[in-house]
């Protein structure tokens, strides 16, 4: 690898000192000083005049121009690794991108290099918000970028110390550990782990989950960086001995990368059932997706009520549930009798429970509901329920309403706030007991976590992605499913409006689905397991060790570069 101070190409990075006779800093001739002042005193006098703020920026920027302009490529390829487009190497082409263009450099430098990386990779990633507006594009594009930036300046610290692919690694991973959690309530859109959900570290998660899968994508990364800046550096004089730590890094990052097919990832169970999933569509796609009132409820009751005919004349086998989506009853049941009606014929004609989603006004708080999966038996009507526990901010409730509303009238459009649930969704379905998930509630690593704590035998994630139809989300939040659902070894089945539904089995692969914005039913049995995995067992605690082993490399990466200036003095 390049020598300490240096960058990817081998070159040096530190301001250079002035030797005697050599050039000094500000340009002028070193110790001696400039030729007119060398006995008048006049360069003491009059010293040499500093460039302008405008000069230097320009001088900044044509230095920085080609670094800066493969960070935005390597971020457009970091993109491209995530649904809809799957292309998950170009996941460690970006890790290793950034590693480079950030070794050697300084906090600073890192930082810039880091945030014009992340902006157009999260700018593609999240396109599908156009729906909302382009604003809303950027905005969070750039709120996110700035993790990224974080990222890139400790990378910039740390890639001085030894073993530094090592520690990149675990930034990447002290890095969506924020991400996933800031502010409120985080964000964790865009993780290494989510581009790499049908790739050979995939079976990782079964091991210490998503964490564990970008710990493994960010070394690899890392470590194929590291392989590529000690080859740069033996260009032109280069002998197979000196080669070898190139090669030995190589060795590395393969096998890092092949590690996840060792681990094996079992799907035996005991026991299993037979489950029907209803995607009843809607009028269209956008933020205007509900239509008239009742139109998204008649169209899953409808369609349930087919089902039921098919089951009396013998073509489709009668399930032992039915799952309905996110907000498949566009009005709340116990405060519409022609909602509550048409739910309780449905489920009357099918004869078995139904998981219905619904918004249920909140009981106490006036302006506030209730995002709920309500188990609807055919005899006794609805019981048990699931409160989504994490809304979306600004999307499903709004932060500092009162003083955001009068800036940004967007916000009026979200005319009630979601009210956040207290206990997670693990529901006696008929024969089966299934871990409810809401929408992006699959996003976030706690949530599931303990709903498989809780004793699920499968997952279901009701959702309702009409607003972002046909804009790569519903694919990017499916790769969700599949990586969670070899993560907890658990089949997962997700329920959604107007597609993707689909249903996945404990090993990742989705074995069923309906396309968007058609309406259908997909039959499936699916195990219910109740073995867990190892990464049910650990829980959170290898996030927590890679983040902090992260932010002690940060650390000692700040001592040592004191103790040097110290030295230096």
């Amino acid at each position: 690898m390049p020598p300490a101070g240096t960058g990817p190409t081998g070159d040096r990075t530190d301001t250079p000192d002035a030797g005697p006779g050599g050039p000094a800093p500000d340009g002028g001739n070193g110790a001696g000083g400039s030729a007119d002042g060398a006995g008048s005193g006049g360069a003491a006098a009059h010293p040499p005049r500093r460039p302008g703020r405008a000069r230097r920026l320009a001088a900044l920027a044509r230095r920085e121009a080609v670094r800066t302009a493969l960070a935005v490529v390597s971020g457009l390829a970091l993109a491209l690794a995530f649904p809809p487009y799957d292309l998950w190497p170009l996941s460690l082409v970006a890790v290793a991108a950034l590693s480079l263009l950030t070794r050697g450099r300084t906090v600073r430098q890192g930082a810039w290099t880091g945030f014009v990386l992340g902006l157009p990779f999260f700018v593609i990633l999240l396109k599908w918000l156009h729906v909302v507006g382009w604003d809303a594009v950027i905005g969070l594009s750039v709120a996110e970028a700035l993790f990224m930036m974080l990222l890139g300046a400790a990378l910039a610290g740390t890639s001085r110390l030894p073993c530094w692919p090592l520690w990149t690694a675990c930034l990447w991973v002290a890095q969506e550990w924020a991400r996933d959690r800031l502010p409120f309530g985080g964000f964790p859109w865009g993780r290494l782990a989510f581009a790499n959900t049908g790739s050979p570290f995939t079976p990782l998660a079964a091991l210490g989950g998503a964490p564990l899968v970008t710990f493994a994508v960010a070394l690899a990364g890392a470590l194929l960086a590291g392989c590529a800046a000690t080859l740069w550096g033996l260009r032109g004089a280069g002998s197979v001995r000196r080669a070898v730590p190139a090669i030995e890094a190589f060795g590395l990052a393969a096998a890092v990368t092949v590690a996840g097919l060792a681990v094996p990832v079992p799907t035996e169970a005991d026991d299993s059932v037979d489950i029907a999933v209803v995607q009843g569509n809607v009028q269209q796609p956008g933020m205007d997706f509900l239509g008239r009132p009742m139109k998204i409820l008649d169209n899953h009751a409808t369609a349930t009520e087919k089902l039921a005919a098919d089951v009396r004349a013998g073509r489709v086998k009668k399930p032992d549930l039915v799952i309905w989506p996110e907000n498949s009853s566009d009005l709340d049941p116990f405060k519409y009798p022609q909602a509550y009606d048409r739910i309780d014929e449905a489920v009357k004609a099918i004869g078995v429970p139904v998981l219905v989603g619904a918004l249920v006004d909140h009981p106490a708080k006036k302006g506030y509901v209730f995002n709920e999966g309500i188990v609807w038996d055919p005899k006794s009507g609805p019981g048990a329920s699931y409160t989504k526990q994490h809304p979306v901010p600004f999307g499903e409730y709004v932060p500092f309403r009162e003083q955001l509303s009068k800036i940004i009238t967007r916000f009026q459009r979200v005319p009630r706030d979601f009210a956040p649930g207290d206990h997670t969704g693990v529901l006696n379905v008929g024969p089966a007991k299934l871990g409810d998930v809401i929408c992006f509630e699959v996003a976030y690593d706690e949530i599931v976590h303990d709903t498989v704590g809780a004793g699920a035998h499968a997952l279901v994630v009701q959702t309702n992605n009409a607003t972002y139809g046909r804009t790569g989300q519903p694919e990017q939040q499916l790769a969700m499913s599949k990586l969670r659902a070899v993560e907890h070894g658990r089949a997962v089945v997700t329920a959604a409006t107007s597609g993707i539904s689909a249903v996945v089995a404990p090993d990742g692969e989705v074995t069923h689905q309906i396309p968007e914005f058609t309406q259908g039913v997909v039959s499936a049995r699916i195990p219910l397991r109740d073995e867990t995995t190892p990464a049910d067992r650990v829980g959170a605690a290898p996030e927590w060790a890679l983040a902090i082993v992260g932010l002690l490399s940060c650390a000692a990466a700040t001592v040592i570069g004191r103790r040097g200036r110290t030295k230096d003095k």
